[in-house]
């Protein structure tokens, strides 16, 4: 099954690539690899605020790591053209608004390793790095970067 399938089969549309918020371009690709730009979680449109042990929950940020998720394979649609031709997702690399005894932030960033393993079987098996931080850009609740090996 192709990427595009998997995804219309989970009624996922990708965005577009959304504009920096700062000095910076959504992704790089160096040879044979893509990295793509810290992501923020948005809700309708704007930053989803929030951090987690204190105003959300790990659920809640689950979904908010597997919004980004989505948009993350946006920005990488944009900069393959085809998701088809992503041999593997590498890693990702987590950063989770929370408080100093909040300690599920690889549960949350889960919402977004599940997402890219279904979406990507095999080749969404990546390595992983999830942080608790004191803030993130806007108030933002969850920020993800993303590498990709392509053809």
């Amino acid at each position: 099954m192709s990427v595009y399938d998997k995804l219309a089969q989970l009624g996922i549309t990708l965005p577009p690539v959304a504009t920096p918020a700062a000095a910076y371009v959504p992704f790089v690709r160096t040879g044979n690899l893509v990295f793509v730009s810290g992501h923020i979680a948005k809700k309708d449109g704007k930053a989803w605020v929030g951090q987690l042990g204190l105003t959300m929950t790990t659920d809640e940020g689950k979904a908010a790591a597997r919004a980004i998720a989505i948009d993350l394979m946006g920005t990488l649609h944009a900069a393959v053209g085809d998701l088809n031709k992503v041999k593997r997702i590498v890693k990702l690399m987590s950063l989770v608004n929370s408080t100093a005894t909040f300690t599920e932030q690889h549960l949350v960033t889960n919402g977004a390793s599940e997402l890219v393993g279904e979406v990507f079987g095999t080749q969404g098996a990546h390595a992983r790095s999830a942080f608790g931080v004191a803030q993130i850009p806007m108030g933002a609740c969850v920020e993800i970067e993303l590498i990709a090996e392509v053809e």
